[in-house]
């Protein structure tokens, strides 16, 4: 292959930096909102490799992207592991939350073999996508998933969570050992399948101690990791641990990532700095500056650019939202190849 994206990912700096963004692929698009208004619901989407895949490809069509990444959700896991998951619009996914007793009875062999259409969207995919276009899978860090499995849906805090952490630690370890064997298996079929790099999305990296972070995620994407090698899976891994701040730095020592994105909150020259000049990193453009465009988002653009100073890709620091206007999204694009951008 002749990827932008993985030749940055082996540590050279090539000028101008390749782009994706995350959640390219979504409702800012129209061809998007069309497809997903033939399924019958978001989990049967996700499950629906034809679909799935024609929604993957829509942004590399439409903005040229340098890079393509899987159409699916960090909690389809949960499904093969045999819980109940649902979304509900305006709320999100809801889950049935998973009590202490619950985990013993979690169906982790052949777990990732439940969701294996995804590996066919996978496949259908990089049959599609030009050689010089990199395929991104991915699954949620243990953490994220585990939180909202414990919860059953998003919050703000994650309390709930780090209490049964703090107050069930054989049945948290015993969770998050389910999720680590499970989504290891995820991202071997995904690479398998076709994808070329792979990503780790720890959402809920924010605000937890030393000790819960080393506990709750270090050791668990570590293990995650070290599974995937060990099934000869070498293709690159991007972590993002999301809001961990000085933390995400042990992070990207020592778990054994090859990349690591940097959310919104942190500056890219502070991570460069920290990381050394050769270590590939993504992002991180204000997600809000996208969506406000004009001078605000020209200038956003610039200072990632001025900031990168080495192996570099351009990226969102969280994700494409729904009110993104499309012509936002193509002036970042010109701008980032040195093409003439028009902001409005």
């Amino acid at each position: 292959m002749n990827s932008k994206i993985l030749s940055v990912l082996q540590g050279s700096n090539i000028e101008p930096s390749p782009i994706w963004m995350m959640r390219q692929a979504g409702r800012h698009l129209p061809e998007y909102l069309e497809v997903r208004a033939s399924a019958k619901d978001f989990i049967d989407f996700c499950f629906t490799p034809k679909k799935a895949s024609e929604v993957t490809l829509q942004p590399v069509r439409r903005y040229d992207m340098d890079a393509a990444i899987l159409f699916a959700d960090i909690l389809l896991i949960p499904i093969g592991l045999g819980r109940d998951v649902h979304f509900e619009k305006g709320i999100g996914p809801i889950l049935t939350p998973i009590t202490a007793n619950d985990i013993l009875k979690l169906t982790i062999d052949g777990a990732a073999e439940r969701i294996s259409s995804v590996f066919e969207t996978v496949s259908l995919v990089r049959s599609e996508l030009d050689k010089d276009k990199a395929l991104i899978g991915f699954c949620g860090g243990p953490w994220t998933v585990a939180t909202y499995m414990i919860e059953g849906r998003g919050s703000p805090t994650k309390e709930v969570a780090k209490r049964f952490a703090y107050n069930h630690p054989e049945a948290m370890s015993d969770l998050l050992e389910a999720l680590v064997i499970s989504s290891a298996d995820y991202l071997i079929g995904q690479a398998k399948a076709g994808a070329d790099v792979l990503k780790i999305f720890e959402s809920w990296s924010e605000g937890l101690s030393p000790y819960q972070f080393e506990t709750l995620v270090m050791e668990p994407t570590k293990a995650l990791i070290k599974r995937v090698r060990a099934a000869g899976i070498t293709v690159p891994i991007i972590g993002f641990p999301r809001g961990a701040g000085e933390k995400s730095i042990i992070y990207a020592q020592e778990t054994g990532i090859n990349a690591m994105a940097i959310g919104t909150e942190s500056s890219l020259s502070w991570a460069r700095e920290q990381l050394g000049a050769d270590f590939p990193i993504q992002g991180n453009l204000d997600p809000l500056a996208l969506r406000i465009g004009g001078s605000v988002l020209r200038d956003a653009v610039e200072r990632v650019l001025q900031d990168a100073n080495g192996p570099h890709i351009f990226n969102l620091g969280h994700g494409v939202s729904p009110d993104v206007k499309i012509e936002n999204v193509h002036a970042v694009i010109n701008h980032v190849r040195g093409h003439e951008a028009n902001y409005v």
